[in-house]
C-alpha cells in the first residue's frame, strides 16, 4: 500500500477539503491515517542497519520519532485527522496499571505509591531542564480526576451507604473543577505591542542581543519612574513592571507567577484567580471524596486513622482498589495543599513565585516560618490591600509594550 498523496496539481493542498481520516503531513503532502506504516524510509533504514549489525546514524532515531509523531493521528470531522501528542498517552496506561498492581498486596501498594512521586519528580526535572513543553502532567491531572470519579461511581457507590445528594455533590465538584481549569487555560495575560507607543515620537534604544533582561532608557519626553522597564530580547518588547518571560511558553506574561506543568500554561495576571479557584475546588472535592470512600471501605473506623489502619481491606480486590486510590488521592491532595498554602502566603504578601525566587537568589528577601513566607517588601500594601489588588487585577486593562524599532 502506498500513502495517499496529492501531487502535480495546480490546486493548493490547504484549499482542498480534507476528509475525517486525511491530513497534511510535515512535508505538506496529503496523506491518510491508514497509511501510517507506508513509505517510511527512515524506519526502513533503521531496521536495515539493525539487521546488518551496523551502527545507527545519530539523526536516525530522531527522524523516526518525528515520523511516528506526525503519523499518530485520530480521525476528526472538521479539518481532517488531528495529531495526537505522544506525551498524552503514557498516563492513560500507566496510572490504571499501577493502581491495579498496588491493590494486589499491601507491600506492592507501599512500593508503587512510594515510587510514583519519585518518578514524577524525575520526569519533571528532566523536562524542566530542557525547557520543553509537555502534555504529560496535564494529561495525568485530567485523567486522574476523571478516573477517580469513574471508580467512585462504579466501585464505591454500588457498595451502599452513599446517598444521591453526596454523589451529586461530588459530581458538581468535579464539574466546577474542570470549568475552573478551562478558564485557567484560556489566557495568562501576555505582553503585546502598543501601537500608540510604536507610532509616537518616543525613541526606545535597542540593546545588544546577547542579553535577555536589561533596562531601557526612554528619550524624547520627561522620564518617569515607570520609564525604566525590563527589555526582552526574545519577544523584542519592553516589559511592564512585574512581567516576566517564560522560556517554556516563549512569551512574556504580565505579573508572571510561575509556569505550571499541571496546566501546561503560565499563571499570570489574567488567570491567577481562576488558578487559585481550581486549587480550592479540587482540594475540597478530593477531601470530601476521600472521606466518602474511607467511610465505605473502612466502616466503623475513625476517618483520621483509616488510611493507616483498615483491617480486612485487602480481603476483597474491589475494597483494596478503592483503598489504594484513596491513598493516591491523599498524596496528590497533600502536594496541592502545599501549593495552595504557598499561593495564599504569596498573595497576602503581594509577591509572585518568580519574584520570591529572584529575591531568595539575590538574598534581598525577608523569610520566616522555615522559608514558607517570603516578603520582598516592594509591592506590599498591607493584607487587605494585597488581596484587593489580587481580586481586581484581572479586570484591569493590560498594559502594552513598545516593540523594538531599531
Amino acid at each position: 500500500m502506498s500513502a495517499v498523496r496529492k501531487r502535480g496539481t495546480g490546486v493548493k493542498e490547504e484549499d482542498e477539503t480534507l476528509c475525517c481520516c486525511e491530513y497534511l503531513n510535515r512535508r505538506g503532502e496529503r496523506s491518510h491515517v491508514a497509511a501510517c506504516c507506508c513509505d517510511c524510509e527512515d524506519l526502513d533504514e533503521a531496521c536495515d542497519r539493525l539487521f546488518k549489525n551496523e551502527p545507527q546514524k545519530p539523526e536516525t532515531l530522531s527522524r523516526v520519532a518525528d515520523v511516528v509523531t506526525d503519523r499518530l493521528r485520530v480521525p476528526w470531522l472538521w479539518g481532517g485527522a488531528r495529531k495526537v501528542e505522544l506525551s498524552v498517552v503514557p498516563p492513560l496506561v500507566i496510572l490504571p496499571a499501577l493502581l491495579h498492581l498496588a491493590a494486589l498486596h499491601l507491600l506492592l501498594g507501599v512500593l508503587v505509591l512510594t515510587a510514583l512521586p519519585g518518578l514524577l519528580l524525575w520526569y519533571y526535572y528532566f523536562t524542566h531542564r530542557k525547557k520543553g513543553r509537555t502534555l504529560f502532567f496535564l494529561s495525568l491531572a485530567l485523567f486522574s480526576l476523571v478516573y477517580m470519579y469513574y471508580l467512585f461511581i462504579s466501585e464505591v457507590v454500588p457498595r451502599g451507604g452513599i446517598g444521591q445528594a453526596q454523589v451529586a455533590l461530588v459530581s458538581v465538584g468535579v464539574l466546577l473543577t474542570l470549568a475552573a481549569l478551562v478558564l485557567t487555560k484560556r489566557e495568562p495575560g501576555t505582553v503585546g505591542p502598543d501601537q500608540e507607543l510604536v507610532h509616537s515620537t518616543v525613541t526606545y534604544y535597542s540593546l545588544s542581543s546577547d542579553t535577555e533582561n536589561k533596562d531601557v532608557t526612554v528619550t524624547g519626553r520627561a522620564e518617569s519612574p515607570d520609564d525604566r522597564r525590563s527589555w526582552c530580547s526574545t519577544c523584542r518588547v519592553v516589559r511592564p513592571p512585574r512581567a516576566g518571560h517564560c522560556r517554556i511558553c516563549g512569551v512574556c506574561v504580565l505579573r508572571l507567577d510561575h509556569h505550571c506543568v499541571w496546566i501546561n500554561s503560565c499563571v499570570g495576571q489574567r488567570n491567577h484567580r481562576s488558578f487559585l479557584a481550581t486549587l480550592v475546588l479540587f482540594l475540597a472535592t478530593s477531601v470530601y471524596g476521600i472521606s466518602l470512600v474511607l467511610r465505605s471501605v473502612c466502616p466503623g473506623q475513625n476517618l483520621a486513622t483509616a488510611l493507616l489502619y483498615c483491617p480486612g481491606v485487602y480481603d476483597q480486590y474491589s475494597s483494596a482498589l478503592c483503598f489504594t486510590c484513596s491513598w493516591y488521592c491523599t498524596i496528590v491532595t497533600a502536594g496541592l495543599l502545599h501549593l495552595l498554602l504557598v499561593q495564599l502566603v504569596n498573595i497576602s504578601c503581594n509577591v509572585t513565585e518568580r519574584e520570591a525566587r529572584i529575591a531568595l537568589r539575590e538574598k534581598t528577601a525577608r523569610t520566616s516560618c522555615w522559608g514558607l513566607i517570603v516578603d520582598t517588601g516592594v509591592y506590599s500594601q498591607g493584607f487587605y490591600g494585597n488581596w484587593a489588588e489580587f481580586m481586581t487585577m484581572a479586570d484591569k486593562q493590560n498594559p502594552k509594550s513598545a516593540t523594538n524599532l531599531v
